[in-house]
């Protein structure tokens, strides 16, 4: 007489993660089909109904059904101390067991070693490269008698499985702030200029403008036509050019629309380009008022920003005189000026060495990948307009807020700011995010 099933019991973020599971495209078919056998268990469904639906056999049905019936409790821990770790805890449930085998060749000790080699730079093993490749840590372990041998595709197993890539590296800014209280007030001043900017916009009509420079912008052109791809061959491109000059973009960006508003381009950046540039901007609505994003670049607190910000905002008090006396005597009183809340145009500067706070820079970064990098310009001439013309269309088919929050944990799809609409969302680095943590 065959036994009473186990009984399956979950909670409703369990459901939910389990029902992910089993629709999931990218888990194992395995662990999707065990998730799904949960979840029937759960509704009541007979073993071999079930069997039937996930094409498993009924003993099989009733091995998961025990498994998770004694992981339950466990898996209930995990929820309530540490919910991120509780996906990771129920696929380890619907994985199957470790099985029994021949003892691995290399000791754990061995592989943390080997581990260790593939974290240190390569020039403190005396070799001069930049980043270790498979072959060469082979060779640097066994060198230093950690394993007597060992294959390139063994190395590439135990790097894979620590998910370390020597070969790949990325960018990053450091703040070269070095009062943590004065960061985290300048971190707190652009992230909340950001919160408030749609209730500005809404209440006032009030723009918050990132504003930034994309600088020596070179109009390369090819000597050849590129070839276009082919099958198992890309697109290929002529690796000698001629350059024909460079130029400047200065750059708005609308933070509650996303949108690229009043670009300005020409050969330089000076300081009375961007007090043009601003001149521009503000000439849209020039009795409104207006919020810009900078940095602590020196024209975006000269005295001639200075002077005609007082004279839109209508400020008759003297200025002093520059770099000796009152508002103009250096960059921090400038500043101070430019900053101050009661303007009806002012400036929010950001911490100092910290542009990635900036929005206008993930802009700039996708008008390097889609029409600097590969790009081929005649002259200075076709290299602007072809900015002009991917700034409209940017506008029309890409343009969208960013949705820059911090909850302490890594941000989804799911969890968007209360600000922003539901367009695609931006998530924050690991040290973005804790640097914007308070």
């Amino acid at each position: 007489m065959p036994g009473q099933a186990a009984k399956v019991v979950i909670t409703e973020r369990q459901q939910v993660i389990l029902d992910e599971f089993s629709r999931s495209r990218t888990e194992s078919q395995s662990v999707s089909r065990r998730a799904t056998l949960v979840l029937l268990a759960f509704e009541g469904r007979l073993n071999q109904d079930i069997a039937a639906q996930v094409k498993l056999g009924r003993d099989e049905v009733g091995k998961w059904r025990r498994r998770w019936r004694d992981s339950w409790e466990q898996l209930t821990r995990w929820e309530c101390l540490e919910t991120n770790r509780l996906r990771e805890a129920i696929r380890e449930v619907l994985q199957d067991a470790p099985r029994s085998g021949s003892s691995g060749t290399f000791s754990a000790e061995q592989i943390a070693q080997i581990l260790a080699v593939a974290c240190e730079p390569p020039e403190k093993s005396g070799r001069p490269i930049t980043h270790w490749t498979r072959r060469e840590l082979a060779d640097e372990v066994v060198k230093r008698g950690i394993v007597p041998s060992i294959s390139e595709s063994s190395v590439g197993k135990f790097l894979n499985q620590a998910a370390l890539k020597p070969h790949r590296r990325k960018m990053w800014l450091n703040t070269t702030e070095k009062d943590p209280q004065i960061f985290q007030r300048q971190v707190e001043a652009v992230c909340e200029t950001y919160r408030d900017a749609p209730r500005l916009s809404a209440e006032r009509g009030v723009p918050t403008i990132c504003t930034d420079e994309m600088t020596g912008l070179q109009a390369l052109e090819r000597n050849a036509p590129s070839q276009a791809m082919r099958p198992d061959q890309p697109a290929r491109d002529e690796y000698e050019y001629t350059r024909h000059g460079t130029t400047t973009l200065i750059g708005n960006l609308d933070v509650v629309t996303g949108e690229l508003t009043s670009p300005s381009l020409g050969p330089t950046r000076t300081e009375q380009d961007y007090v043009t540039h601003i001149q521009t901007t503000i000439a849209s609505d020039p009795t409104g008022e207006w919020v810009f994003v900078v940095d602590n670049l020196n024209i975006h607190a000269s005295a001639s920003l200075v002077t005609f910000v007082a004279e839109a905002c209508g400020l008759t008090d003297s200025l002093g005189e520059k770099n000796k006396t009152g508002v103009l005597r250096n960059q921090t009183t400038r500043r101070e000026f430019l900053s101050c809340p009661s303007h009806r145009i002012r400036f929010v500067y950001l911490p100092k060495h910290s542009s990635w706070l900036n929005q206008i820079e993930t802009v700039f970064g996708v008008i390097n990948r889609k029409v600097i990098r590969r790009g081929h310009f005649t002259s200075v001439a076709d290299l602007e307009e072809k900015l002009s013309q991917f700034i409209d269309y940017y506008n029309r088919t890409m343009a969208h807020p960013f949705a820059w929050t911090y909850t302490g944990k890594p941000l989804s799809p799911r969890k968007r700011s209360e600000f922003c609409p539901p367009h695609r969302h931006r998530q924050l680095s690991k040290v973005k995010q804790a640097k914007l943590a308070f």
